[in-house]
């Protein structure tokens, strides 16, 4: 309903003030174009949408490996962990050129850069799952004459699981923005291709609609992981809510 008032009245004032297309359209010039231009950005969400996916998938096993890696060898967090938070300090435009210099134009560099902005939100919240374990079940563990390894994987990994699924929902949403943005380096085609060239020619009903394909796919992912953790931690049914 909020979002129906919204639109409502977004049209609403596209048509009192006479606001001109090319400023701000209203919502139904940019549903009409929409149905008008399917044909020429159709292609461009299935590649945008491997590139996210593909990206995704990647970026959270790596941060979750590193997690993993650095809550087991605690000398190398202390080390590596400075270097973890300089890491979301570059912005991503200004390293995106130093991608191209090095791997060219690729399918690569976009790649790279999808992980850089996925990984992290997933390294931090694992870190923290496994770090805020309860002591009495550490007590427990240690009086059964558990071993490190046991007292990681049947204390300290489940423990992990809800927070290290809030990270992804997290990296969801940004896979999608950093695919459009990774495509902005010279792709051939995708969504970023298409809001570039929409946005040089002053179309900006079809910026709109790049916007809102943008939006909708990081909802369905991000809804997608809701479900996932729904069905894989029992013991936490409300912490997709």
């Amino acid at each position: 309903m909020v979002l129906l008032l919204f639109f409502l009245l977004w049209e609403r004032v596209t048509h009192v003030k006479e606001i001109p297309p090319w400023l701000l359209p209203a919502p139904s010039v940019i549903f009409k174009e929409a149905i008008a231009s399917y044909p020429l950005f159709f292609p461009d969400i299935g590649a945008t949408l491997k590139l996210a996916i593909t990206g995704l998938l990647l970026g959270s096993t790596i941060g979750f490996l590193i997690a993993m890696m650095l809550h087991l060898m605690p000398s190398m967090r202390n080390a590596f962990y400075p270097l973890l938070i300089l890491s979301q300090n570059v912005p991503i435009i200004v390293l995106a050129p130093l991608l191209v210099i090095w791997f060219g134009f690729g399918f690569l560099p976009k790649l790279i850069i999808i992980i850089l902005v996925c990984f992290f939100p997933v390294t931090i919240a694992s870190l923290d799952g496994f770090s805020n374990v309860p002591g009495e079940l550490k007590h427990y563990m240690r009086m059964s004459g558990a071993t490190a390894m046991q007292m990681f994987t049947k204390v300290e990994l489940p423990n992990a699981l809800p927070p290290l699924l809030s990270g992804v929902k997290i990296a969801a949403t940004y896979s999608v923005m950093g695919a459009v943005i990774s495509e902005w380096l010279g792709a051939e085609k995708g969504i970023g291709v298409f809001m570039t060239l929409s946005s040089s020619a002053f179309r900006t009903d079809r910026v709109f609609i790049a916007i809102f394909i943008i939006v909708f796919f990081s909802m369905i992912l991000y809804s997608l992981i809701v479900v996932i953790e729904k069905k894989l931690i029992k013991w936490n049914a409300k912490g997709g809510e």
